[in-house]
């Protein structure tokens, strides 16, 4: 009875012991890293950081990017695929080798540029300038092209558009401005009234004696 309480006892023994190792065998195989680096470029002959560089694991949403002097650190394992990208640049993969021994590994990427910029090509109506000269001197204005030209530039076609076109962004903006600086000014106290001021009324009168608040004819 004894005897079989002992085998029994170092049969659990064993089973346990291999379990244990058969669990220690499989944390090795997927092994955790600390991935850090730099990733850089060639620029001129020189190599330089590369920033902003989208390093991620295939096949999972792990990730992170460069930072402007280049380096980065992500947490992988043992066997996975990093990719490398970058707009302009060729993307590239590496493996994480499983012949570290180490829970830390350092890798320097190299990109390199996939895209290449062509000149600036400027096409003109003419060969050169002289030739645009002569032909803007040659151009016959006609009667009707001067008048409409006169009408568009007179005063008060100017000022019609000039009320009538909205402002843009920029006008906007600095009109706000003004107004917010005009708030803060008279900020904790009453503002002037308008109904005392002797060059409003002097603005006000002339506006009146030119007809400017007459109901305007459809």
């Amino acid at each position: 009875m004894k005897k079989t309480l002992l085998n029994y006892t170092l049969l659990m023994i064993f089973l346990c012991s291999g379990q244990l190792l058969f669990s220690q065998k499989k944390q090795d195989s997927i092994k955790v890293v600390q991935f850090s680096g730099l990733v850089v470029t060639d620029q001129g002959g020189d190599v330089v950081p590369l920033p902003y560089t989208n390093i991620g694991v295939k096949g999972t949403s792990r990730g992170t990017v460069s930072e402007i002097n280049g380096f980065f650190s992500l947490v992988g394992k043992v066997g996975e695929v990093i990719v490398f990208s970058h707009i302009g640049y060729q993307t590239t993969e590496f493996v994480i080798p499983d012949t570290i021994r180490s829970n830390m590994y350092s890798f320097i990427q190299i990109m390199s540029q996939d895209s290449v910029l062509l000149p600036e090509a400027v096409i003109y109506p003419w060969p050169s300038r002289e030739f645009f000269d002569i032909e803007f001197l040659a151009i016959d204005v006609s009667n009707e092209m001067q008048e409409r030209a006169k009408e568009n530039l007179a005063a008060n076609a100017l000022a019609s558009i000039r009320y009538s076109v909205p402002g843009d962004g920029f006008e906007a903006g600095n009109i706000y401005m003004r107004d917010q600086a005009a708030a803060s000014y008279y900020e904790g106290q009453f503002r002037p009234q308008k109904i005392f001021d002797l060059a409003a009324w002097a603005k006000f009168v002339q506006a009146w004696k030119r007809g400017d608040f007459k109901r305007k004819k459809e």
